[in-house]
């Protein structure tokens, strides 16, 4: 698994939803998260999960007829702090910036 390989995966709304629903809820069967995306069809949900699961971000497991996925956080940790890491420091500006409008504005 690459970075290049997660960020392409979030890169698509639906699959952030996906992982969303997954961290909200836990461990889904395949059906299951494919009803809650009416608006794709089962198998645009499935490569949805494909795609989710050959990038490490979803693990799957079968119990009988059913495919199990569940969410793996460690790659979108990994990047938070690797690559994203280095970007802390725009994050802790843009709050000072905030705090100083808020109290200009006192």
């Amino acid at each position: 698994m690459s970075a290049r390989d997660v960020f392409t995966a979030i890169a698509d709304p639906t699959r952030r939803a996906i992982l969303d629903l997954l961290r909200e809820d836990g461990a889904l069967p395949a059906g299951d998260i494919a009803e809650r995306f009416a608006e794709n069809s089962r198998p645009g949900v499935s490569r949805h999960l494909r795609v989710l699961r050959e990038c490490g971000l979803v693990a799957a497991r079968q119990d009988g007829k059913n495919q199990i996925y569940e969410l793996n956080a460690k790659p979108l940790r990994a990047l938070h702090r690797g690559w994203l890491a280095n970007f802390s420091d725009m994050q802790s500006g843009s709050i000072a910036a905030l705090r100083r409008r808020v109290e200009e504005r006192k």
